[in-house]
């Protein structure tokens, strides 16, 4: 798992994982009464700057480096852009969706929207973008390319980054994508998820 064409896969399927599982948590949770304003807030906007952000990388670094690796691979990442333009329309909607109050209506429905999309989007992607990196894409550009993501990602919700990573990959692989957290900072990250995660159900 840790060659390095296997690692650029395994790194994507554990963020591909982490929208998946963070979209649907949203959906899920945004209209029950118990979930605390604060804990809502702070998923909705970890979502949408990390989907925001790795739209981006993808549009602008990724996909020129794959294009250039991988024959036939230009129209099909074309395509992905544009779904990236209907998400990003739908990520604009959640932000603006008021939480506090007792209706959630905007925020339940625009959180919907968003999961279903954010799902079907990756089900055209991965078969496309999946076997590119595992074939054509070399450490040096992948690390590259990892790089330029971290340094573009606001520090917004990083508990919620190590949380979710945690729930979605084995422990091997979230140690992958978090191999630069030092153990007690990962620890005290992880403790602080969860307590988001309790307010959203009620139990915190």
């Amino acid at each position: 798992m840790r060659d390095t064409q296997a690692t650029a896969v395994v790194e994507t399927r554990l963020v591909h994982d982490l929208h998946r599982r963070v979209s649907t948590v949203l959906a899920e949770t945004a209209a029950r009464p118990a979930a605390s304003v604060a804990a809502l807030t702070e998923l909705r906007d970890f979502l949408v700057v990390q989907l925001e952000t790795h739209h981006e990388c993808e549009d602008h670094i990724l996909w020129p480096m794959v294009e250039d690796r991988a024959p036939g691979t230009a129209e099909p990442l074309a395509r992905l852009s544009a779904e990236h333009d209907q998400l990003d329309a739908a990520l604009d909607a959640l932000a603006e969706a008021p939480i506090d109050g007792t209706d959630r209506t905007a925020l339940v429905d625009s959180a919907v929207a968003l999961r279903d999309l954010v799902h079907t989007h990756l089900e055209h992607e991965e078969p496309v973008l999946l076997p590119a990196l595992r074939e054509h894409v070399s450490e040096e550009a992948w690390e590259g390319f990892v790089r330029q993501v971290r340094a573009a990602t606001p520090d917004v919700g990083t508990h919620l980054l190590v949380g979710f990573l945690e729930q979605v990959g084995t422990p091997e692989e979230a140690d992958i994508v978090l191999r630069d957290v030092p153990a007690p900072v990962r620890a005290a990250l992880r403790e602080q998820a969860q307590g988001t995660l309790d307010r959203l159900t009620g139990d915190g």
